[in-house]
């Protein structure tokens, strides 16, 4: 049975798509089957993997059980690593829930059929609170939030705990975070990641801001595939590692 991560975080701009990517990337890479579903509507990591955001009918279609998720996958690259892709009918994802029975569950039936074909599945998911986010909580096992070292970061990571904690059904998806976008130069960036350096739930392995991830959307390709010795590609090797250890705990 598929163990499902999802890349989630209230605030935007903060790495979720580039992580999913080259985590699901890096874990196909070991040997896992894996599936990434983009849940964007702006459909970036479909972009980033060369794959055309398209999907027949739509998000709505496929939450009321209307399209079969198994004819909508996509390969990639990687022989081991499939892809659900996004358009921007996605945008309406709240809608099409609401119009379904249980719609907190929409996501994680769209799943089941799915689970057993794949070791991990990984969740690109569009920053908010939302109907949809709420539905994603359902889905996953863990939420890999990215954090930039920042104080307004860390409040919404505070925000997000409380209100999974409070307002989540249980059972509740496991919540862990990873520095994203660091930068050692920065002595608010060094003092933050100091101060969580004894969360227990915030990952060792940090992403650097580096280029060779903005460089991700013009090659279109995984940083393995393109800058496999990079200090980002490193990184991302490296919170793959951590992060398998964790799921396994």
């Amino acid at each position: 049975m598929a163990t499902t991560v999802a890349l989630y975080n209230i605030k935007g701009g903060v790495g979720k798509t580039s992580a999913a990517v080259n985590l699901a990337w890096a874990a196909a890479d070991e040997g896992a089957r894996v599936l990434l579903w983009d849940l964007d509507p702006q459909g970036a990591a479909s972009y980033l993997l060369r794959i055309r955001p398209k999907v027949r009918g739509g998000g709505a279609k496929l939450v009321r059980g209307k399209s079969d998720p198994a004819a909508l996958l996509k390969g990639s690259d990687h022989p081991r690593l499939d892809l659900l892709p996004a358009d921007f009918s996605y945008r309406n994802l709240d809608l099409a829930l609401d119009a379904t029975k249980r719609p907190t569950q929409g996501l994680a039936r769209v799943l089941a059929p799915l689970a057993g074909d794949y070791d991990y599945v990984f969740l690109d998911c569009a920053p908010a609170i939302s109907l949809a986010s709420e539905s994603v909580f359902a889905a996953a096992d863990v939420l890999l939030v990215p954090l930039i070292p920042t104080p307004l970061s860390l409040r919404t990571y505070d925000q997000l705990r409380g209100f999974v904690s409070t307002e989540v059904a249980k059972p509740r998806p496991r919540i862990l975070a990873f520095l994203s976008m660091t930068d050692g130069r920065k002595a608010l960036h060094r003092s933050v990641a100091e101060e969580l350096a004894g969360d227990a739930g915030v990952l060792a392995s940090a992403i650097p801001a580096a280029s060779d991830v903005e460089r991700m959307g013009l090659q279109r390709r995984a940083l393995a595939q393109f800058a496999p010795h990079g200090r980002a590609a490193r990184a991302y090797g490296a919170l793959w590692t951590e992060l398998r250890g964790r799921l396994a705990d």
